[in-house]
């Protein structure tokens, strides 16, 4: 993943136009796991949601594997989106109801239409992966916190993609299960080459990471990046 010079205005043209990212340089190469720190306000999400792909740059490039991506349409872009980024959330936003198979099965729902025997497969395997196959039956609403990141972890894996977005995937949780999610996280990094970026306020957790990078204001800072 490649950003050249990317900026992030809003309300472009009106009197109260404000730059949120100032010219963003930054590449992250298969298997880096990369740590993403900065203050509140910083820019972090909006950085965050341009890499993938929830939002578009005010001007700049973005590539993802050799697909420079600031051109195509919306209808590419979920299709790139839904295939080649994984997404982990602060809040797991797992659907309560639908049971811990079902939850992982979603994305490739999502991209095939129809549910199939190989989808029922792949997501007992990740459930299997990230100790929770015993759990596969139960639904979202009765697993504890840490469980439910795990299911999440799994969900963003479905589709194998080449970049994990992991946004404070840990900040709700105790520090076991904070620990749990990050050396998961970390097996996937090493054994697939899965890249990740790891938005996080915890410093130790930073520090186990291949690198940090800092955004403040809207820019990138330090000599990490």
């Amino acid at each position: 993943m490649r950003l050249e010079q990317v900026r992030k205005a809003f309300n472009v043209g009106q009197p109260a136009e404000v730059e949120v990212l100032h010219g963003i340089d930054l590449e992250l190469r298969r298997g880096e796991f990369c740590a993403v720190m900065g203050p509140s306000g910083s820019g972090k999400s909006t950085l965050l949601n341009i890499v993938g792909l929830l939002d578009r740059p005010t001007s700049g490039r973005l590539c993802i594997g050799a697909q420079e991506t600031t051109r195509l349409d919306d209808a590419a872009l979920t299709r790139l989106r839904g295939r080649s980024i994984g997404f982990i959330f602060q809040y797991h936003h797992l659907i309560a109801a639908f049971t811990a198979l079902e939850n992982v099965m979603m994305p490739m729902l999502g991209d095939a239409g129809f549910p199939n025997r190989a989808m029922n497969e792949r997501a007992r395997e990740l459930l299997d992966s990230v100790g929770l196959s015993h759990r596969s039956g139960n639904p979202a609403m009765h697993l504890s916190g840490g469980e439910q990141q795990r299911v999440a972890v799994a969900r963003a894996l479905a589709m194998r993609p080449a970049v994990l977005l992991a946004d404070e995937p840990t900040g709700n949780l105790d520090t076991k299960s904070a620990g749990v999610v990050f050396d998961l996280l970390r097996s996937v990094n090493r054994s697939q080459g899965t890249a990740v970026l790891f938005v996080t306020h915890n410093p130790s957790l930073a520090q186990r990471c291949d690198r940090t990078i800092e955004v403040v204001d809207g820019a990138l800072v330090g000599a990490n990046h």
